[in-house]
């Protein structure tokens, strides 16, 4: 099969001057997108102090410990991991241990890989579809919501997004060259993705690779081998850190976190990979005994030891594939309102997008004997399909269906699919238009549909910013009708100026709902473990839908949610600052309960990984004589270790991993540490914590309970390990 051929930028069909003028404007035009990238990701990134606790008490341990950054520990001390592989924390271990551990040298980091996500987007789209289609790529992708979101936070999404938006331009340029180490190349940045963020990184490897086999210039028995290369390069550049953890003795490095016999591969097949396709999610989560979920793979959770979580679950909502986090599973799961605010804004457009690509492909030969500018191959764009499409297709059904535990913020993994998608589409649509009707009727029909699916998104605020989507509405459609009708018009005859304006308008029009949200997003303060993009969603309709009132993430002090704002829909319990309330009591742990606000789908502010504002004097305690202890305190849980470690600065002892469900250690294992004065203080029973604790953690609270004296230290229970009662 012949190599794609790639049309020229018009510019540079004509004299050398004009193609010398253009270059310059475009690359303007990428170096401002850049810097407004830039400016949004970065501006006032303070605001959200240290996003997630979770992760930012890991991104401590790693400035302290080599051992903690290469493992990726929780804490310095190495007893536990985080539920990840570690290569996210990575970059912002390596930030902090330059700069100083603070919100911002652990953030940028996040933010720049987003600034990189756009200019690699741009660069992969522009080898084939030019660089008009290349910026409004990377500005659909710079002003989504939720990527707005995530690359201002330090969650594993950014790095992966950032290594599979390379693995796409490697793959582009294995395409156009046949060179194996392009592929290897991608293989290369996808196992890294693993690295990142697990098997999430590998549901773009069949897109990839189908589209190597299906336009890679060789024959086709070359193409194979050098797919199978590149395959080779993910299991080897994903492989050496999951082989390394798996050869060194479990005595010389900390526990995994998340599985239940200390398995890395547990961990990456199980919880975190197909245990989140069918909602066996046998690990962090997946657990009997004690405080915490029980029944928890016969699709809805029970709860013992937790009246609140009885409560919460019994209302029919799960931290899984139900209501409870994003939606009901099904087509329209992305659309809902959990997910649709997040990232839906331009899917319909990219789903046009991915079909008239495909009829401008097979129909290329109408268009031999138009301008130029009409004369891509069609190869270049059944390759982009398969591309970017395939990205979109495959990743979107995937979480439309998943039945376990998915987050609306997930949904980053789709943002360069759909920016590539509507930039190709749009640019190759109006290039043929001009010679072929139908093309005017796909590109009209894109901007239609995008201006009322953004009028209906902006209709579930009604009382935020009203006009606009009525603008976005009117805007929208004029343009559509515009380009149908345009011949009549004299407008696609017109000069080159009318044509720039309408597309122009066009942009604004479809671009404007997006970038509102993103600049929401980007105002307000953002802590937790479930942050969402955008205001306060107010109903949710369409498939896979839900009732109820889904509230913002909180904006208040230390990433406190504001009060009342939220709830859980009919029937639930709602969700305020302190914690669950109801007709049958509170639940309002320290660790889950304080700073929440809103309710699940909308995002929280604080709690569960929130910003939690640990007292001066809780931390004067905790810090006394912490040089003589390996651990200044112990507790249940990583939501409750994390404010204290963050505060002192010292290892604090996450009982049984980020739930408290982990089997480490066992009571055996702490009695031995509290014998051998490794550990100072027993903060808090958090029988009450998110999943309360099982198992181990709850035999090791009773133990503790019944064998040292409690006081109150900064509102909190404390118990000095070192004066047993008996003494």
């Amino acid at each position: 099969m012949t190599a794609i051929a790639v049309r020229p930028p018009a510019a540079a069909q004509g004299s050398r001057t004009a193609a010398e003028i253009g270059r310059r404007r475009h690359r303007y035009l990428l170096w401002a997108l850049l810097v407004l990238t830039a400016i949004l990701y970065l501006a006032d990134l303070g605001r959200n102090g240290w996003a997630n606790d979770f992760y930012a008490a890991a991104v401590q341990a790693g400035t302290r410990s080599w051992k903690a950054f290469f493992f990726g520990s929780f804490d310095a001390a190495n007893f536990v991991t985080v539920d990840k592989t570690p290569a996210f924390l990575w970059p912002m271990e390596l930030s902090a241990r330059l700069f100083g551990l603070n919100s911002w040298s652990m953030l940028v980091p996040q933010a720049l890989e987003g600034v990189g996500s756009v200019a690699l987007l741009y660069s992969a789209v522009r080898r084939w579809h030019g660089p008009w289609a290349a910026l409004l790529a990377g500005l659909t992708l710079a002003v989504t919501p939720v990527a707005a979101l995530m690359f201002r936070f330090n969650n594993p999404d950014a790095l992966m997004v950032l290594l599979i938006t390379a693995a796409a331009y490697a793959t582009v340029r294995a395409i156009e060259s046949g060179r194996t180490r392009w592929l290897v190349l991608a293989g290369t940045l996808l196992g890294f993705g693993f690295l990142a963020k697990m098997l999430e990184a590998f549901l773009v490897l069949p897109a990839f690779g189908l589209a190597y086999l299906f336009a890679g210039p060789r024959r086709w028995s070359e193409r194979l081998l050098q797919s199978l290369a590149g395959l080779a390069a993910v299991v080897v550049a994903a492989g050496w850190w999951v082989a390394a953890v798996m050869l060194t003795p479990a005595a010389d490095r900390p526990y995994v976190g998340g599985s239940t016999n200390d398995s890395i591969l547990q961990l990456a097949i199980g919880y975190n990979g197909l245990g989140r396709i069918d909602g066996n999610e046998t690990g962090s989560v997946g657990f009997s005994g004690g405080h915490g979920v029980t029944g928890s793979h016969a699709g809805k959770p029970t709860f013992s030891g937790s009246p609140a979580l009885e409560r919460l679950f019994a209302g029919g909502h799960r931290f899984g594939g139900g209501a409870g986090f994003s939606g009901s599973s099904g087509l329209g799961r992305l659309f809902a309102a959990d997910m649709g605010g997040q990232i839906s804004w331009l899917l319909p457009a990219a789903l046009i997008g991915i079909i008239a690509l495909l009829w401008l492909g097979w129909h290329a030969r109408r268009l031999r004997n138009a301008p130029a500018e009409a004369g891509q191959s069609p190869n270049a764009d059944l390759a982009s399909v398969l591309i970017w499409g395939g990205w979109l297709l495959i990743t979107g059904l995937v979480f439309s269906f998943m039945a376990g535990i998915i987050h609306p913020y997930y949904t980053i993994a789709l943002a360069p699919a759909i920016g590539a998608l509507v930039g190709i589409s749009a640019v190759r649509l109006w290039d043929a238009s001009k010679a072929v009707a139908a093309a005017r009727y796909w590109l009209a029909a894109g901007a239609a549909v995008t201006a009322v699916w953004s009028f209906l998104l902006l209709d579930r605020s009604p009382a935020w910013l009203p006009a606009l989507r009525y603008a976005i509405l009117v805007a929208g459609l004029a343009v559509a009708v515009v380009i149908a009708v345009a011949p009549r018009l004299g407008e696609l005859a017109g000069t080159p100026a009318r044509r720039r304006a309408l597309a122009g308008i066009a942009a604004v029009a479809v671009l404007a709902g997006p970038f509102a949200y993103t600049l929401d997003t980007i105002r307000t303060s953002h802590t937790g473990a479930l942050p969402s993009a955008g205001p306060t969603v107010a109903a949710a309709f369409g498939p896979g839908g839900r009732a109820g009132h889904f509230a913002r993430p909180g904006t208040g002090p230390a990433g406190f949610g504001r009060p009342g704002t939220g709830g859980l829909g009919a029937g639930a319990p709602g969700i305020n600052a302190e914690g669950f309330s109801g007709p049958h009591g509170a639940f309002a742990g320290r660790g889950f309960g304080k700073g929440l606000s809103g309710g699940f789908g909308g995002g929280f502010g604080g709690g569960l990984g929130g910003s939690t504002t640990v007292s001066a004097a809780l931390t004067k305690l905790l810090e006394h004589d912490a040089s003589r202890y390996t651990w200044v305190a112990a507790t249940v849980g990583s939501e409750s270790a994390a404010p204290l470690q963050l505060a002192t600065r010292d290892p604090v002892m996450s009982i049984g991993g980020f739930n408290g469900t982990d089997p480490a250690p066992s009571l055996r294992q702490f009695e031995r540490y509290v014998a051998e004065h490794k550990i100072h203080y027993f903060v808090g029973a958090n029988a009450h914590s998110f999943g309360g604790g099982s198992g181990d953690a709850s035999a090791i609270s009773k133990w503790v309970t019944s064998h040292f004296k409690a006081e109150t230290t900064g509102g909190e229970t404390v118990y000095n390990l070192t004066e047993p009662v008996s003494s």
